[in-house]
């Protein structure tokens, strides 16, 4: 499956971290603005061109340390079609470099909706006589609680495209809890239940290496709970956000793995972006400075979980 992919990339890179592609234009660098608005004036295609520029540069220099990149596409849809456009082609560039991708699109819904968002994010569309490939990511979080009906779709999808799909479990963000720690009539929290479900669906996808082509959204914010989940759910991946910008930090994330050093990939996303401006690195050397934050949190959390066993 999918995932096996990427967690031999990581094993390989010895680096369990993906750098999240999210651009706005008040982190882009001003020659690369400037360049863009010359070409396309400021307009939609201008800021999707700097966007693209951007994240060509970030590849360049994050492709032998990084496994993997997760453009979020909202950041992108912002820009309407031309910021769509410039999602596809990041897509391909991180390819290009031998990186996989997970697309952050929090996709949720039912039958041939889910179906059609399966066949843009992970698989291919019938164009006449010609199979099109709209996006070609290589995995994509997807909230499922909507149930089965909206999970089953994309199941069929990966088995056929060696896809993968990380679903929402227990997120980051502040007021997670308002729901997710919701106790459930017959025993245990809401966030438990999907996580049982995602092990469920799993059982469709085996991998190689233990873990599944379901995948979980484990927050970097609620180490407790990380812990928990590792235990109650061997055979799921964990993508875990909030590392770094959302306050979540090397010793928060380290329960997620397990005794191989393996079973997280950790997301930073403002972290990397921004180092350039954090550091007061030269605008030209964006890159490069956001290369430096990739290995100084790749060997924090290394020095947390050890070395990576496949």
């Amino acid at each position: 499956m999918s995932l096996d992919r990427l967690i031999e990339k990581i094993a390989e890179l010895q680096n369990p971290t993906v750098a999240g592609l999210d651009p706005k234009l008040d982190y882009i660098p001003a020659f690369i603005k400037s360049a863009a608005f010359q070409q396309y004036g400021e307009t939609l295609e201008g800021a999707a061109a700097a966007l693209l520029e951007f994240n060509k540069g970030l590849i360049d220099e994050l492709c032998g340390i990084v496994p993997a990149v997760k453009p979020q596409c909202a950041y992108y849809e912002m820009y309407g079609w031309p910021g769509v456009k410039a999602l596809h082609d990041t897509i391909a560039y991180a390819h290009k470099k031998g990186m996989f991708v997970i697309t952050d699109g929090k996709r949720n819904d039912i039958g041939t909706t889910m179906e059609a968002y399966a066949a843009a994010h992970l698989g291919s569309v019938a164009v006449g006589q010609t199979n099109c490939v709209p996006f070609g990511g290589d995995a994509l979080t997807v909230n499922a609680y909507l149930g089965s009906d909206g999970v089953n779709p994309l199941l069929k999808t990966c088995e056929q495209e060696d896809k993968g799909i990380f679903v929402l479990v227990k997120t980051s963000n502040p007021s997670s809890g308002e729901l997710q720690d919701r106790m459930l009539e017959q025993g245990g929290s809401l966030y438990a239940a999907m996580g049982e479900l995602c092990e469920h669906w799993g059982q469709a996808l085996p991998g190689r290496h233990g873990y599944s082509g379901v995948g979980a959204v484990v927050g970097a914010t609620y180490p407790q709970q990380l812990g928990e989940l590792r235990v109650k759910l061997p055979h799921t991946f964990f993508l875990v956000p909030g590392y770094g910008a959302q306050g979540g930090a090397a010793k928060d994330v380290a329960p997620a793995f397990d005794a191989n050093g393996c079973g997280a990939v950790v997301n930073a996303s403002r972290s990397i972006l921004c180092a350039w401006q954090k550091t007061g690195a030269a605008q030209q050397d964006y890159a490069k400075a956001a290369a430096r934050e990739a290995v100084r949190m790749r060997d924090e959390i290394r020095a947390e979980i050890g070395s990576i066993r496949v």
